[in-house]
């Protein structure tokens, strides 16, 4: 089984992250003057902690495309071992779709990173893709686990998911990566992608089978 979130989260999520695109993409200047204050305030913050931009430059790539990739890969093989058709689809789709959305978004849309960050990367910015990696892996473990979880265990995988997909956005930042939005980007387009997937292969079951998934919001086991 997997856990489905109701249909307004990934809808309400889609649609902030289009509102947000249409911002960046369009240069609305309170959007670009926030962006702006965070990154110097953290430049300046890292200019004066060479150790602490040291560590967190390691520390991000957790959450880097190939680990990403490896991981995605090794979860479905194991579902598909276990012949858990439906959870092993939705791995592979999670795996699949979000890098795929966010590089595309990256050829697309002429976004350029802050200037005069603490790593190097060739590329535009929106979505942050680190970010996207990790909250969609973190929102996928969440629904994979919600269904064979009680109470006190589910509340301890949201708080461990909601940790690292933010632990994750704020390395970007803090290494100038990204700017705010770029990360917000990220999280949005997870947020909005792998519930929709989620759903998309619960469909894809039989019907006889498909009764016995499990809403978030019904709180039952």
């Amino acid at each position: 089984m997997i856990a489905r979130p109701h249909p307004a989260v990934p809808l309400l999520a889609l649609a902030a992250f289009t509102v947000l695109l249409a911002l960046v993409t369009g240069g609305w200047a309170p959007l670009d003057h926030l962006d702006t204050a965070v990154a110097d305030a953290l430049r300046r913050h890292g200019a004066g902690n060479p150790d602490l931009v040291a560590v967190v430059r390691v520390a991000t790539d957790v959450a880097a495309t190939l680990p990403y990739l490896a991981a995605g890969v090794v979860v479905t093989v194991v579902l598909a071992v276990r012949r858990d058709r439906v959870r092993a689809v939705f791995c592979a789709a999670v795996t699949v779709v979000v890098p795929v959305l966010w590089a595309l978004m990256h050829w697309l849309l002429h976004h350029p990173r802050p200037p005069d960050a603490f790593v190097e990367i060739d590329s535009n910015g929106f979505p942050s893709g680190h970010t996207s990696n990790a909250a969609a892996a973190a929102l996928a473990a969440v629904l994979l686990l919600w269904p064979r979880q009680g109470r006190t265990a589910r509340t301890v995988t949201v708080l461990l998911a909601v940790t690292f997909a933010l632990y994750v956005g704020i390395t970007r930042l803090v290494l100038l990566a990204h700017w705010p939005a770029d990360v917000l980007g990220g999280w949005l387009l997870a947020l909005g992608v792998v519930p929709l997937l989620a759903r998309a292969a619960v469909a894809g079951r039989p019907a006889a089978a498909r009764g016995t998934g499990r809403e978030v919001r019904s709180g039952s086991r």
